[in-house]
């Protein structure tokens, strides 16, 4: 039995609004000189949106929870490899 879930056509036009309000302001603090700051407002606002790409356009928000263990799994990768590459930076800035 296939349960699909149907989002209607309003909510992915709110989606696209937020989308293009995120990447707006993420225009706006690239022109605003925050220091160190500018990168975690930037990586902040990048993870918003893919969150919200995440969630709607690929509908994980209604998927099987084994679809959200590998988005989840995936993410944990990621988050361990730019750790790795920050340790090395780290250690080379050190020397």
């Amino acid at each position: 039995m296939n349960r699909e879930h149907i989002i209607p056509p309003k909510v992915y036009l709110l989606v696209f609004a937020a989308l293009v309000v995120g990447t707006l302001a993420m225009v706006a603090a690239a022109r605003v000189e925050l220091g160190p700051l500018n990168i975690v407002v930037a990586m902040t606002l990048a993870a918003l949106q893919a969150t919200l790409v995440a969630l709607y356009f690929m509908r994980l928000r209604y998927s099987h929870r084994l679809n959200w263990i590998f988005a989840g799994a995936s993410i944990l990768w990621l988050l361990l490899l730019i750790g790795m590459v920050l340790t090395d930076v780290i250690s080379r800035l050190s020397e």
